[in-house]
């Protein structure tokens, strides 16, 4: 999600004024930048459910079981937003390879990929505890993003096709590896954990680590975003890049009711329930952390379908509007996880707990209503950091957010 604006030199930056009669003039670049700020929206939902209403904490928001509907859709809408983050982290960084040497773009990835892991220990990990120093470090979708971008500069050196294959081996095939379980005692816990466990690591007597976001498979969804960055090229024809896009999302989401249905890999069983809402429920669950098979197909070929609709919609002001969250993403990422914080800790401060031990919304309406107000307000921000970024870019550390 962030810094890929900056890899692909997005047209995203415009001020609103100017948004419909400049921003067109790159529709590949301004569908990527739309729905990248339309996923960031779908995120901005989940993060108001996760501030004000903690009360209805629950083990897994998609448990198709026990969680009420309404919490249920309400977090389901949000599971594409880290595969689309991902998946165009890959395609930019290609895009960005077509204007600089592999060695540039690698430098780039690597010093990029570093410094959003310890932006995630740091500004991120705070936003969301304020606590310093914190008491967990949780790794999450920065942090992977980072990690992913690092592997990345390594692997781009090979070829396409090599990549091609091992993006596919390790997105289809890593829930072979699910049963593999290192305890603390092994030498390889920590590594493993990384790459494929989810648990908490000891760093020292006060500080712990959560391995949030598992990087493994992201690492198969960068090196396909990688793989698809030709598609995006400056002598393809659009009408060919959205069939291409129109099939392989169609193809992943057929493949996806498929597999699903035999009910025998990539996931847990998926059950009979006897209500037809809960069995449907139950089919589209899947694990997140870390994203199984049955996660990632569905997600990823929502996403390629929607890359598609944005480029044919080019001409609308929505997706001008919709480029311009994903023109700054990371300074949309901090600043909403900043005013979150802020804006629950003044409710607490002021109006004390009025849900046990937490301040929050007595439902989802609550939660919907303050996502639009928010992704309004946070607009105007956005826009004037993006715009600064297009005007200034003789100030280097712009760039990082």
């Amino acid at each position: 999600m962030a810094l890929i604006s900056e890899m692909t030199g997005q047209a995203g930056a415009i001020p609103p004024a100017r948004a419909a009669a400049s921003v067109i003039a790159n529709t590949r670049m301004l569908a990527i930048d739309a729905l990248r700020g339309f996923v960031m929206l779908l995120m901005l939902i989940d993060h108001v459910r996760e501030t004000f209403l903690l009360h209805r904490q629950v083990t897994d928001p998609i448990d198709a079981l026990s969680v009420t509907p309404d919490l249920y859709f309400t977090r389901m809408l949000s599971e594409i937003c880290a595969p689309v983050f991902i998946l165009l982290t890959g395609l930019s960084a290609y895009l960005y390879s077509q204007k600089h040497t592999l060695k540039e773009t690698s430098v780039f990835l690597l010093k990029r990929g570093v410094f959003l892991v310890l932006l995630e220990i740091t500004f991120v990990c705070f936003a969301w505890s304020a606590e310093f120093p914190p008491k967990t470090l949780w790794l999450q979708v920065i942090w992977c993003i980072g990690i992913c971008m690092i592997v990345l500069a390594g692997l781009l050196h090979f070829k396409r096709s090599w990549l091609i294959v091992l993006g596919v081996a390790i997105v289809a095939g890593h829930n072979l590896l699910d049963g593999v379980v290192v305890g603390p005692e092994s030498p390889f816990f920590v590594p493993w954990s990384i790459l494929h466990q989810r648990v908490f690591i000891d760093i020292t007597d006060f500080t712990r680590a959560r391995t949030t976001y598992p990087v493994l498979p992201w690492i198969g969804v960068i090196l396909l975003g990688w793989a698809i960055g030709p598609w995006f090229g400056k002598d393809v024809d659009p009408a060919v890049r959205i069939s291409r896009l129109l099939k392989v999302g169609f193809g992943l989401l057929v493949a996806f009711v498929f597999i699903r249905y035999l009910n025998v890999y990539g996931e847990k069983p998926w059950v009979q329930t006897g209500d037809s809402l809960r069995t449907f429920m139950s089919f589209m669950s899947a694990k997140k952390y870390p994203p199984s098979l049955m996660f990632l197909m569905p997600t990823i070929g929502l996403g390629l379908l929607l890359l598609a609709l944005f480029e044919k919609m080019q001409n609308r002001w929505s997706i001008a509007i919709l480029a311009i969250y994903g023109g700054a993403p990371m300074f949309f990422y901090l600043l909403h996880l900043y005013v979150l914080k802020a804006m629950y800790l003044i409710a607490l401060a002021i109006w004390g707990a009025n849900q046990g031990a937490y301040y929050g919304f007595d439902g989802l309406p609550g939660v919907w209503l303050l996502s639009v107000l928010l992704g309004v307000i946070l607009f105007f921000p956005t826009c004037w950091y993006a715009n600064l970024k297009q005007r200034r870019r003789d100030i280097a550390w712009l760039k990082y957010l």
